[in-house]
């Protein structure tokens, strides 16, 4: 079989084969290379141009290492080799289906990228070449890993707690940032992963060696400090926030097919928007005239459930700014609220083979003699996570004033 080596930053070589080759040739995966794997964030962290294109990639490197430990240590659960071609194809196309800009138009209502992506990898070209390559059931075989349906018992190494995707980003965002907060023991923590049966449904699914912990604490760690400094950093936020509106407004407007979004690459939306819907957000934002804010709680300080529909509900959330905006004098677009949509920094579906042999789930109630991870983990996520609001320009403005309009 012929490889091709691809040269890489953060992983150095990547080994690619003639089928994944096939792949990324396709018109949908070369589009990734024109969609910032950070979206605005560059505004801030100007190294942060990377795209989903190279993510994409070191994700699938990840996937040929992994699987490539899996079976030398026999933990594989007798996973057959188009098996295991089927996970890496996985790996590889699990992006395609991201808007412009990352996951932010998402948060207005549009189609998760998983359920965009049901089309490129189940029919047209990337159908085609799985299908003639691998087998017949191939594409719907990657589409099922890629959605987190599949029944396969390396589902987790595809979408779950400790998938790759999420080893891969947190690595390369930080690298591409410039901070020091991605840290993470990737071979401990890849050399710790077999198949488990789930102590609660019996099924075999990727679970972790009780030696690995350590290094889950170090993705855990990882996660959160990158959601506090990168991507919920206040300034990032603001200008996500301004592309919501903007993307929003000229949907509302019909000057933009909302069908049509998954096709454009981040400069050319903003080409579309310059020419068919030009306003004040898109020349703000391409001078980096981002909004202030003015006013700001950690969700740690906040009642259970206040202000949550900010992040879900884009019609109440509009209605809210607009109302804000005419009491402090100010034209509709020019007051945003943002709360970012929850998250979790660690599942609790964790299986952990003990150092006895028994499998046990990470739960919230920890064990003797470790950190207890669920726990801090909720800690950790509350405390990166805050509602704001972002004004145009500095204007004067109450708490009491800001809570009356979001407990209507």
């Amino acid at each position: 079989m012929r490889f091709e080596i691809l040269r890489d930053p953060l992983w150095n070589n990547i080994r690619v084969d003639e089928l994944t080759l096939r792949l990324i040739d396709t018109d949908i995966f070369q589009r990734l290379r024109y969609v910032r794997q950070l979206g605005l964030a560059y505004l801030v962290y100007p190294g942060a141009t990377h795209t989903r294109f190279e993510h994409a990639l070191g994700t699938y490197h990840l996937a040929r290492g992994t699987l490539a430990l899996m079976a030398e240590r026999e933990v594989l659960d007798g996973a057959d080799a188009e098996e295991q071609v089927i996970i890496r194809a996985a790996a590889l196309l699990h992006d395609v289906g991201h808007y412009p800009f990352s996951h932010a138009l998402e948060e207005i209502g549009q189609l998760h990228h998983e359920d965009v992506a049901r089309p490129l990898i189940t029919s047209g070209p990337i159908a085609e070449i799985l299908g003639s390559e691998i087998s017949p059931d191939a594409p719907q075989r990657v589409f099922d890993l890629v959605a987190g349906s599949s029944d396969s018992p390396l589902q987790g190494l595809i979408s779950g707690s400790l998938d790759l995707d999420k080893i891969e980003y947190l690595k390369r965002d930080a690298f591409m940032c410039g901070v020091p907060y991605g840290e993470i023991d990737v071979d401990r923590l890849t050399n710790s992963l077999l198949v488990l049966d789930d102590p609660e449904s019996g099924r075999p699914t990727i679970g972790v060696l009780e030696k690995g912990l350590s290094a889950i604490e170090s993705l855990l760690f990882a996660k959160y400090q990158m959601y506090r400094n990168v991507y919920w950093h206040h300034a990032v936020r603001s200008a996500t926030a301004m592309y919501k509106r903007m993307v929003e407004d000229a949907l509302r407007a019909g000057a933009i097919d909302a069908e049509l979004l998954p096709s454009y690459t981040d400069e050319g939306l903003l080409h579309r928007l310059e020419h068919a819907a030009p306003t004040p957000l898109l020349d703000a934002l391409k001078s980096r005239r981002l909004y202030k804010r003015a006013l700001e709680w950690p969700a740690s300080q906040l009642d259970e459930g206040f202000g949550e529909w900010v992040a879900t509900d884009r019609e109440r959330t509009r209605d809210a700014e607009d109302t804000l905006a005419s009491e402090l004098g100010m034209a509709p677009g020019e007051v945003l609220l943002d709360f970012p949509i929850k998250t979790q920094m660690l599942g609790l579906d964790i299986p952990v083979q003990r150092r006895n042999g028994e499998v046990e789930t990470l739960t919230g109630e920890g064990w003797p003699g470790t950190i207890n991870l669920p726990t801090l983990s909720e800690a950790l996520y509350t405390s990166a996570r805050w509602l704001r609001v972002f004004v145009v320009r500095r204007v004067r403005i109450s708490r009491e004033q800001v809570r009356a309009v979001i407990e209507q």
